[in-house]
């Protein structure tokens, strides 16, 4: 009678706020944020899988168009129909073979208290931990979770209270009815050139100029451990579950800076996914790293024409440890040599500069190039591809940011450093 008489009282709370927290597995049970309100997507578009309980077949081809805004595209959004627990399976295996990322949305997420979902790789290496609020509450709840990286997406339920009443389990509720998916190496290659655009607004392409002379940024370890520890300050942004940029500390504070045609908004850093440490582990392997991820947050500052825009991540204690890097507030001189660590077409990280003595043709061709404005870029041949927008651009003499990449079309082009620094200065 107890249990009854306390879940009636629960169920009572209906116009309680109740926000379900995630906690990072292994982290001692320490809050760090919130579920992420999921932007509208039309589900009636979007193609639907077979039986995902022991491997979600894929159907058809990406239903995902091409981006207008710069964004590279690295995954797709499928239909799912997947209850979870209170009368339904307690535990689904999402399975889609060579993914690279699986990202789960649920349009429900009502639990009683004491319970607690996670969202995990099948080895428990990786995993996300969302508990259900002090009291339950039975609002709005369409969330999207953290991505998991690799090919499958173990989910589970995992009750911590007791006996629920039918009353109860009646309001209660746990459903999937979506998921991204990260292109596989075969679908990457096979993208059509209108999903590797670079800024609507210019035409221009993120572009490879001759040979590709970028290498995994493990390869330069020993033989320029600057520029490959410069290369750890960088991130993989995971913007909306499948569109893709770069982005950056900046100084040592909570800051991140990336492009502005890559979002503008605090609503879309709030559903931007930022890797860390997604590197190869061996010069030339397929090994990667498994990337630290946080979510972007808050947008402090943004700009059209010199395309930036700054913004902070939550849970940044986790991410100090990959070091920043500094704006050069000098004007970088024609000819001096550069490199560019970066996510092209969503690779772990490569830098851009010749191993070696010589940068070849990673140099500052122009300082005075235009960008959005007259003379507000550098340009240079340094190889880039869709994905590299809002990489840093860094001088091999002073290892300091002297652009922000935004622009190819051989020559490529970021925005001058300097001029981004008279912006942002009062930020840093």
């Amino acid at each position: 009678m107890s249990i009854v008489v306390g879940a009636v009282a629960a169920l009572a709370l209906v116009g309680t706020a109740g926000a379900v927290a995630w906690t990072r597995s292994g982290g001692e049970g320490r809050e760090i944020g919130t579920w992420h309100e999921a932007a509208p997507v039309d589900t009636t578009l979007l193609p639907r899988p077979a039986d995902a309980e022991t491997e979600a077949a894929q159907t058809g081809t990406a239903q995902t168009e091409p981006a207008d805004d710069g964004k590279q595209r690295v995954g797709e959004v499928l239909g799912l129909d997947r209850p979870l627990g209170y009368g339904a399976p307690a535990r689904q295996v999402l399975r889609y073979p060579q993914a690279s990322y699986v990202k789960l949305h649920f349009s429900r997420m009502t639990m009683f208290p004491g319970d607690y979902l996670t969202v995990s790789d099948t080895s428990g290496t990786e995993s996300y931990r969302y508990d259900a609020p002090g009291v339950l509450a039975t609002g709005p709840s369409a969330k999207w979770a953290m991505s998991v990286t690799g090919d499958t997406a173990v989910v589970e339920l995992h009750r911590g209270g007791g006996v629920l009443t039918r009353a109860v389990l009646g309001r209660l509720g746990v459903h999937i009815d979506k998921v991204a998916k990260g292109f596989t190496r075969q679908e990457q290659t096979r993208a059509p050139d209108g999903l590797l655009r670079p800024p609507g607004r210019t035409g221009r392409e993120e572009s490879v100029c001759g040979g590709d002379e970028s290498r995994d940024a493990v390869c330069y370890k020993s033989v320029d451990p600057v520029a490959f520890t410069r290369s750890k300050a960088i991130a993989r942004l995971l913007i909306n579950g499948t569109e893709l940029c770069t982005g950056w500390r900046v100084g040592k504070k909570n800051r991140m800076v990336t492009n502005n045609h890559c979002f503008a908004t605090s609503g879309d850093a709030y559903e931007t996914e930022v890797w860390f440490n997604y590197q190869c582990a061996k010069c030339g392997g397929y090994d990667v790293f498994r990337p630290t991820k946080v979510w972007g947050d808050r947008v402090l500052a943004t700009n059209r024409v010199y395309d930036y825009t700054l913004f902070t991540v939550d849970d940044f204690d986790q991410v100090q440890k990959f070091g920043s890097l500094t704006l050069d507030t000098a004007r970088p001189a024609k000819g001096q040599e550069l490199y560019v660590p970066q996510h092209p077409a969503g690779e772990p990280t490569r830098i851009a500069g010749r191993l070696g003595e010589k940068a070849g043709t990673c140099a500052v061709a122009s300082n005075g190039f235009d960008g959005y404005a007259k003379g507000s870029d550098v340009s240079y041949y340094c190889d880039t591809e869709g994905g590299s927008s809002g990489s840093p651009v860094l001088s091999r003499r002073t290892n300091k940011v002297v652009a922000l990449h935004h622009f190819g079309g051989c020559p490529n082009s970021g925005v001058r450093a300097d001029l981004l620094y008279s912006k942002l200065k009062n930020f840093l």
